[in-house]
């Protein structure tokens, strides 16, 4: 059977439209070179298939899929179709998008030899065994099929991402963490004076740190502080607007919600301010 292409992504990935109408993505190597959009692709010459509902959700992984090498996104799914084994539930299709971002941008961590470390690596254990055992097997995988070694705080990392896949059960946490995200995007767009609207990759990558931290927020958990604090100066030096945008989000939390942000917050909201900033000036230049 052949099936129409709508849109290519790249020589190994395609959309199509089947019948069912909702846009899939398919897999599988050299489907789509020289091909375009009308042409057949043969269902024989496919190994996967990428169904995800909601328009934003699917936008956003083909857009990543488009940056993203073929493998990083078949370990992710083949991590994500464990984790649905062993939870027995369904997450949020979202997942395949933070988690696939998440290996790659850990993966490329790994090759330069910058490890990171994470701070909330025993409380992970200890509140979320499960997502953590997932975790554990997911970096089992990324050895075996990617030959990169992860370290234990790469399981918490991951595990955390199938904790937020779960969060709409909670929807008095999920209106905070909205609500809270709002405010934090509303002061990045007064102190930049930039249109923030979440489409850009950096973007997403920056509200998913967010969605993080208000859980841990709303929770009331907090954590030991272990930032490097020489990097913490150089990123206070190169990138001071990113930095003083991240006091000012800081100072925020602190009157509104009486929590003193540790310097290891941030840090990872000034190198993802650094990202946001950097994608919206080469946005402005094309």
């Amino acid at each position: 059977m052949a099936l129409k292409i709508k849109k290519v992504l790249n020589n190994n990935v395609a959309v199509i439209m089947p019948e069912i109408g909702l846009e899939t993505v398919v897999m599988g190597t050299g489907i789509a070179f020289k091909k375009k959009a009308g042409d057949l692709i043969l269902e024989e010459k496919i190994d996967k298939t990428f169904t995800l509902m909601g328009k934003e959700t699917n936008s956003k992984f083909q857009e990543l899929i488009t940056e993203m090498p073929m493998e990083y996104i078949l370990v992710a799914e083949k991590i994500i179709s464990y984790a649905k084994d062993v939870m027995k539930k369904e997450v949020a299709d979202s997942i395949y998008i933070t988690l696939t971002d998440h290996i790659s941008i850990a993966v490329n961590r790994y090759k330069e030899g910058n490890p990171l470390r994470n701070a909330f690596l025993w409380d992970i254990k200890q509140f979320y065994p499960n997502e953590f055992s997932i975790g554990s097997e997911a970096i089992h995988i990324v050895k075996a099929d990617l030959g990169i070694e992860f370290l234990e705080d790469e399981a918490a990392f991951m595990a955390l991402h199938f904790v937020n896949a779960q969060l709409n059960e909670d929807m008095t946490l999920v209106y905070n963490m909205t609500k809270f995200i709002q405010e934090v995007t509303n002061i990045i767009k007064a102190h930049f004076q930039i249109e923030y609207n979440g489409q850009a990759l950096s973007q997403y990558r920056l509200v998913n740190h967010l969605k993080f931290f208000s859980q841990r927020l709303f929770q009331n958990t907090t954590y030991e502080d272990n930032a490097d604090a020489s990097m913490l100066e150089v990123l206070k030096d190169r990138y001071e607007q990113e930095y003083q945008c991240a006091m000012d989000i800081a100072k925020f939390v602190k009157e509104k919600y009486h929590h003193q942000m540790s310097d290891e917050e941030i840090l990872y909201i000034t190198v993802h301010l650094t990202r946001v900033m950097k994608e919206a000036r080469n946005s402005q230049n094309e």
